[in-house]
């Protein structure tokens, strides 16, 4: 492989909106025809064409950045829509390359062009980007009043995604639907949820959604301890009370990773992943209808990158990614499954184990006199009809063991 150039850097990833190189600044225009390869989609290939000295490249499919890589140290262009550093290819290349070896020439990004249409101050809404993701993950983002920028995928993205508001009661929450920005068939239109029928949507556009809840709407709290009602389940939950206090204790750190093992309804797993778009979780279940159920969930709590492994510990532990922090929910008495648990944490970290019975309990008090950590007993009382009045009725208590790792 070649050795990068010690001077100007050998990779320009240049951001090119709709109006095509009318659009670029003099250094953009001056990088992208001193390429020898130039590397993009089909259609920024082609707007970028009057250009182009050197060899073009469309990406290949399956998408890889590979052929860019191999090329290093030769003049090299990669063009994307927009700011390539947000949500763009840029993001992905520079994981890949040194800083140092490439010069990124953004243009506005779609965010930042709506916003400008809207006369909506860019930093107090939330942009995100649907685009090949499941629509489902704007779930938790659906908060009266609210205001979303959201990248879609294709011209058939929005009227899902209207259909998905209606359908979780938020009909009357208004769409703007902005196609092809910056470009000459650039088009807005503004609509509702429950009232979408626009035709002939570009597939490049963009949503702005006013959020209006209905009187049949659940929004997503992000505070730990969702009422159990939220999750389908079989009797198999952390309990809304006991669950709040073990995310406590997990204490989630952005871009963290969780173990949930012995997962029930995935209750731990997905309100972990709920606190944080950076954070991820596992949720180990060996039962299929349970690993189902928590699929399902993990789509109506807007979750649906939580991964689900089918196994049981320890021997489905084997092969996962290292985890940051761990909860057992069920099996530690199994064997092998507490000294695989505590040889899988790294330094610093954290363990929470739940008991409910005497034997599961008894290991943790031996854990716990050989480890340290904190000892908990929680034990949760609701009110409840006693003949013609009301009365406490006890919930099993639970005792709680939660460590981090020296």
């Amino acid at each position: 492989m070649a050795e990068p150039s010690r001077g100007s850097p050998w990779l320009s990833i240049i951001g090119l909106g709709e109006e095509g190189i009318a659009g670029l600044s003099p250094a953009a225009a001056e990088r992208l025809s001193a390429a020898r390869l130039v590397f993009g989609g089909t259609r920024h290939l082609a707007l970028a064409r009057p250009l182009l000295r050197g060899k073009a490249h469309p990406w290949p499919s399956p998408f890889s950045i590979a052929p860019v890589l191999a090329a290093r140290g030769q003049p090299v262009a990669v063009l994307a829509s927009g700011d390539p550093m947000l949500h763009g290819v840029g993001a992905t290349l520079l994981r890949a390359v040194p800083p140092a070896e490439a010069l990124v020439l953004p243009a506005p990004s779609a965010f930042s062009l709506a916003a400008a249409h809207l006369g909506w101050p860019l930093a107090e809404a939330t942009t995100l980007s649907l685009h090949a993701r499941p629509q489902e993950a704007l779930r938790p983002h659906l908060h009266p009043g609210a205001r979303l920028l959201v990248l879609t995928s294709d011209a058939t993205s929005p009227a899902a995604i209207a259909a998905l508001l209606t359908a979780d009661g938020f009909g009357e929450s208004l769409v703007t639907v902005l196609e092809a920005l910056g470009g000459p068939q650039e088009r807005i239109r503004r609509t509702t949820a429950e009232g979408f029928a626009l035709p002939d949507i570009h597939p490049l556009n963009l949503l702005a959604l006013e959020i209006a809840a209905g009187p049949s709407s659940r929004p997503i709290s992000r505070t730990p301890g969702l009422p159990d009602a939220a999750f389908e389940h079989d009797g198999q939950i952390t309990k809304r009370e006991i669950r709040a206090v073990t995310l406590s204790a997990l204490a989630p750190l952005r871009g963290e990773l969780l173990w949930d093992i012995g997962a029930g309804a995935g209750s731990i797993a997905i309100e972990w992943m709920l606190a944080d778009p950076s954070l991820c979780a596992i949720a180990l279940e060996p039962r299929p209808d349970r690993a189902a159920r928590i699929r399902r969930n993990a789509l109506a709590l807007g979750v649906p990158a939580l991964r689900i492994v089918e196994g049981t510990a320890p021997t489905a532990l084997a092969d996962l990614p290292p985890p940051d922090a761990i909860f057992l929910g069920g099996g530690a008495t199994d064997p092998g499954v507490m000294e695989a648990v505590l040889a899988a944490l790294p330094s610093g970290g954290r363990l929470v184990a739940n008991a409910i019975t005497l034997e599961t309990e008894a290991l943790l008090l031996t854990r716990h006199a050989a480890l340290g950590g904190e000892l908990l007993r929680l034990a949760v009382s609701r009110a409840a009809p006693v003949g013609g009045m009301t009365g406490w009725r006890p919930a099993m208590p639970v005792t709680q063991w939660s460590w981090r790792k020296p």
